[in-house]
């Protein structure tokens, strides 16, 4: 297993390091066929997206989206591209950690073994098998969804063989149990780890506060408890369910026509089990708020604010990226980072984002602090989280950060990595294939009383759940706020 992440692109929101999608992605990298292909092509390609700055201001690139579903029930999202001789495809199932019932880590255990054995291959045949063709597989599990993935030449040799092992991995995974009880010492070995770690056992603890029973509460790698008792059938009948063809939508990118794509896309369809789609979980209650804290001995206190904020549908989203982008979501210049770090040197960074999900994902605030700072810091980021909500935005705060959006907006599409990630979100939250398009315009045209508004209706100062993880000690004054800090912070944060 490794930890080579893939990008879902949701332009405008920052997704705060802690929070809502926390997940174990597996993947077995690769210096593949594919990848020297695609260096080879990018060497003569120039992608669209740069060719056509040519000095000129950055602009989306326009996107044709093709949708249909599958005879068995899966929506398909399709973009042509035939820059480079590749092509991706992503599915994304509803199966993520919010459907592991009582048994948690199901999802994650699920996933992470799809890949190691089908039908007369093992893991290393099938890893073998994928890289002979110049193809990368992967997979990763999160709270609302999990997924898995293929890159692969279009060249119609490779990819019909490359795709012929990519159906059989999702579609007839057998979960060999020595596979299963290496990675249950691996998550297992994790979780030992957590004990010396402050920011994920408070995170841990912020996730109980803020969603009690509901299942969101629990982190999708599971608990010491649980994971040891997951079984093989507790497995294929979570892949059974889960993974049907009904409860999947299958995001498509490359050098293909429409008649291809809707070729692979049956075939992989059919591969699948068959079902519908899962009922949707339910929204999560309002927490109690208030602060816990957790004793660990080190230099420096954790601090994590949250409250419930937003799902994926709701239509705030576009003013509260903005607005957050402003608060904390960007780096130097934000209010969070002026006040705490800049003009005080109290922490290497404090951030904040809104992590919209199926239903009503997070806000949060994250930083660390020296231990004997934390109490005044914990006090000085409630202010002004209460100054931002009551000012808003000022005129050049909004100019800036819409200034700041246009300009990177470009790279939500500059790659076919990129665009299928957006693809494979459109559909999983069912968003109009106009959706980026339809966000860049709602946020150049916001007002600081819009983003103002829209702020205030979704947080408030005095919601939150905030959980610590440092020693108890003396506590210290704030330095007063200046342009050169007596104290600079940290180098490197401490975990």
């Amino acid at each position: 297993m490794s930890n080579r992440s893939s990008r879902l692109i949701f332009p405008g929101l920052v997704v705060v390091t802690l929070v809502a999608a926390s997940a174990v992605y597996f993947l077995r990298p690769s210096e593949s066929v594919a990848s020297q292909a695609l260096d080879k092509a990018q060497s003569s390609n120039t992608l669209q997206s740069l060719a056509e700055l040519d000095g000129k201001a950055p602009t989306n690139r326009k996107l044709d989206v093709q949708t249909w579903n599958t005879a068995e029930g899966a929506k398909v999202l399709f973009v042509e591209a035939h820059e480079l001789p590749m092509f991706d495809m992503r599915i994304l199932f509803a199966a993520g950690s919010s459907q592991d019932g009582d048994v948690p880590g199901l999802a994650l255990m699920t996933n992470a073994m799809l890949n190691e054995g089908v039908p007369g291959k093992d893991v290393s045949q099938i890893a073998s098998g994928f890289e002979s063709l110049g193809a990368d597989f992967g997979n990763g599990a999160y709270r609302d969804m999990a997924l898995v993935s293929l890159r692969s030449l279009s060249d119609s040799d490779k990819r019909d063989a490359a795709l012929n092992l990519f159906d059989e991995v999702i579609g007839k995974p057998t979960f060999p149990a020595d596979s299963l009880a290496r990675i249950k010492n691996q998550i297992l070995a994790g979780f030992e780890y957590q004990k010396q770690n402050p920011g994920k056992l408070a995170s841990l603890e912020l996730f109980k506060r803020l969603y009690g029973d509901h299942p969101y509460a629990h982190p999708s790698e599971g608990t010491a408890e649980s994971v040891p008792k997951i079984t093989l059938a507790q497995l294929q009948a979570f892949h059974a369910k889960a993974y049907a063809a009904g409860n999947a939508v299958i995001a498509v990118v490359g050098d293909l026509t429409r008649a291809e794509a809707e070729a692979m896309t049956a075939k992989v369809s059919a591969s699948l089990p068959k079902g519908p789609a899962l009922a949707k979980i339910a929204q999560p209650t309002e927490p109690k708020a208030g602060l816990s804290h957790i004793e660990f001995p080190s230099k420096q206190t954790h601090l994590l604010f949250a409250q419930l904020g937003i799902d994926r549908a709701d239509p705030d989203y576009a003013a509260l990226s903005l607005g957050n982008q402003i608060l904390g979501g960007g780096g130097f210049g934000t209010r969070l980072m002026s006040e705490v770090r800049e003009k005080r040197g109290l922490t290497y960074g404090v951030y904040s984002g809104f992590s919209p999900m199926q239903v009503r994902g997070p806000f949060m605030i994250n930083l660390q602090t020296r231990a004997e700072m934390s109490g005044g810091t914990l006090r000085l980021v409630e202010d002004v989280l209460a100054d931002y909500l009551k000012t808003g935005p000022t005129q050049k705060e909004l100019d800036d950060a819409k200034r700041e959006l246009a300009g990177s907006f470009p790279l939500s599409t500059a790659s076919n990595a990129d665009i299928v990630g957006q693809l494979g979100a459109m559909g999983f939250y069912n968003l109009p294939l106009s959706y980026l398009e339809d966000f860049m315009k709602q946020s150049q045209a916001l007002t600081t009383e819009q983003v103002k508004a829209a702020l205030n209706k979704h947080l408030s100062a005095d919601k939150m759940v905030i959980v610590t993880a440092g020693p108890t000690i003396a506590q210290k004054p704030l330095p007063p706020p200046t342009d050169k800090p007596a104290e600079q912070p940290l180098g490197v944060p401490e975990h």
